[in-house]
């Protein structure tokens, strides 16, 4: 497998793609292009067309997928308020497949249409796909869920597009089509070897409670009394900067295994509280939530993020059995400058600890990987898909 990725800042945008798609071209040495990755900054929105057309010109790829950004990833640079076009290469066997997905309403709730996920063959391993999808029609997590209960063992990694305000305006790629609803994706041969990371960047405060009132995604009792209550037993136990870092938004996590002994960093699956009601002690979380799950909550910060991340690299480095050949880094639209207090972050921290690999991907407005097993849709995270240079063995490397 050969991957190859470049990185436009030039302000006309036919000429961005041009210089980025042969800039990625060069890197896989003449080798046919057997997909294409496009990520390209809000400001070459109106450009969409031209944008395309450039790249199938300059790379020819058999394949192709992407969106319009917030911002945009190329290698250790996170461009976050300039314009910019990022393009992926990759050239392997097998070739690839693109699909585009739409979510149907119907009387008895609503249905996905447009492409059916499984094996290649018969009782064979679930491909990777890769998926971007737009968040005002398209309900990412109604899909995953249906996959991780259907079809135990795929693998999906990619994000929302956070290019647009509202329905009709996010722009996704699918070969040489612009679509602005629904989902684009590609199924990758089951032959690549893929390993996928997700790193949440939140820190668990207080005690593990187990939800004992629920409905919906509103929490009426913890642990037989209102979170609100045990959420001021919780901030009164905490230091000064712990504090401060609650009044600047709280999460909760959500026990991924439920009948692990310990439960730290990385056991849980985090969501964001959205609301509260101070007469009745209930809070509201973004997802719906059961009696007798385990509720803990959490707070983020850079230091807990960048630690996270940089912790597991170390272990995917570690754990990997061939050398990696290019990744693809799709990082929450609440990163970059918004947390850290140095630029480029998650990109600058992937591309050292892999080796300078030719790395692309964009600021999501949600992030979609595993973790434990089963496939989520995320927040405040990073999750990225390493493409190893042979076929090796695919190991999810998950964890929240």
């Amino acid at each position: 497998m050969k991957v190859g990725a470049g990185l436009s800042m030039d302000r006309v945008a036919p000429r961005a793609a041009t210089e980025a798609a042969l800039s990625a071209s060069e890197a896989i040495e003449g080798r046919p292009a057997d997909l294409a990755v496009a990520f390209v900054s809000v400001h070459h929105a109106d450009e969409a067309e031209q944008i395309l057309d450039a790249v199938y010109e300059a790379a020819s790829p058999a394949a192709l997928i992407g969106c319009v950004g917030d911002a945009v990833v190329g290698g250790a640079r996170e461009v976050e308020s300039d314009p910019a076009v990022s393009v992926w290469l990759a050239s392997f066997p097998g070739g690839s497949e693109t699909f585009h997905m739409q979510y149907v309403s119907t009387e008895s709730g609503g249905v996905f249409a447009g492409w059916r996920f499984q094996p290649e063959k018969a009782g064979g391993p679930m491909p990777v796909h890769l998926m971007i999808c737009d968040p005002f029609t398209f309900p990412a997590d109604l899909l995953l869920t249906h996959l991780n209960e259907a079809l135990p063992g795929a693998i999906v990694v990619g994000g929302n597009a956070s290019g647009g305000t509202q329905a009709g305006q996010t722009i996704l790629f699918q070969d040489r089509r612009i679509h602005r609803e629904g989902a684009v994706g590609v199924r990758l041969p089951a032959s690549i070897g893929v390993r996928t990371l997700v790193s949440q960047g939140c820190r668990p405060i207080g005690d593990a409670l187990v939800v004992t009132r629920a409905e919906q995604n509103v929490v009426f009792e913890l642990a037989g009394r209102p979170p609100l209550e045990r959420l001021r037993e919780t901030v009164a136990a905490l230091a000064p900067p712990d504090r401060e870092l609650v009044s600047h938004g709280l999460h909760v996590g959500r026990a991924i295994d439920e009948y692990k002994a310990e439960q730290g960093t990385g056991d849980f699956l985090i969501r964001g509280v959205i609301g509260a009601d101070p007469d009745t002690g209930a809070i509201a979380v973004g997802e719906h939530l059961e009696v007798g799950q385990t509720l803990r909550f959490h707070v983020r910060d850079a230091a807990t993020a960048d630690e996270e991340l940089r912790t597991l690299l170390e272990r995917e480095v570690g754990e990997m059995r061939s050398r990696p050949a290019g990744a693809l880094l799709f990082t929450c639209n609440g990163r970059g400058s918004r947390l850290f207090p140095t630029p480029d972050h998650d990109a600058r921290l992937v591309s050292s600890y892999l080796g300078g690999l030719p790395l692309a991907g964009f600021f999501c407005a949600g992030e979609l990987g595993p973790v434990g097993g089963k496939n989520f849709v995320h927040g405040f995270t990073a999750s990225l898909a390493v493409f190893l240079d042979d076929e090796g063995t695919r190991k999810d490397a998950s964890a929240s």
